[in-house]
């Protein structure tokens, strides 16, 4: 694709942001399986093989995983197994359930549309189903670890610092 295909593709887009912001703002959403033996969580992406390409808001075609369904998927994923992890540890009677993550994107941001607008998610809710007997103290007890413990959920509220480097190979 050349600069000014993706630029054809985006224009009624950042034309329609401009004129109704929230029509820039699409929840996407990821899901995870917490049955089954062992400290895993399967995740449905619907494809064997993740392609990622622009959110059909960005001008994609709307068949490749964007970079915010992934980190979407990246949370569930790690939630998932550090509920199981932590569930193991404590001896705590964790039946099955679920784990769900919705998050809203303004493409606005993204798409350089509004300065005010956050590039990225606007926010990010995180939702486990889970089938215990478990009373509720010893709920909230797991709860608090696996928050403690899911390295994608701590990252994504305590920021580390990120170091950017590129480097250039030399044209034939």
């Amino acid at each position: 694709m050349k600069s000014d295909d993706l630029r054809a593709l985006q224009t009624p887009l950042k034309d329609a942001y401009k004129t109704n912001p929230e029509k820039a703002v699409v929840t996407l959403h990821a899901e995870g399986d917490l049955s089954g033996d062992g400290i895993a969580c399967k995740i449905d992406t619907g494809r064997a093989l993740i392609e990622a390409g622009l959110h059909p808001a960005t001008g994609g075609p709307g068949t490749q995983a964007c970079s915010g369904d992934m980190l979407l998927e990246a949370l569930v994923a790690c939630a998932g197994v550090t509920l199981k992890a932590v569930a193991t540890a404590l001896d705590f009677d964790l039946r099955g359930g679920s784990v769900r993550v919705e998050g809203d994107l303004d493409f606005r941001g993204t798409l350089g549309v509004a300065k005010d607008a956050p590039v990225g998610f606007r926010d990010i809710r995180l939702t486990f189903e889970i089938d215990t007997p478990e009373p509720q103290e010893r709920i909230d007890s797991l709860l608090k670890l696996t928050e403690r413990y899911c390295v994608v959920y701590k990252t994504l509220t305590t920021p580390p610092p990120v170091t950017v480097d590129v480097k250039k190979t030399a044209a034939a």
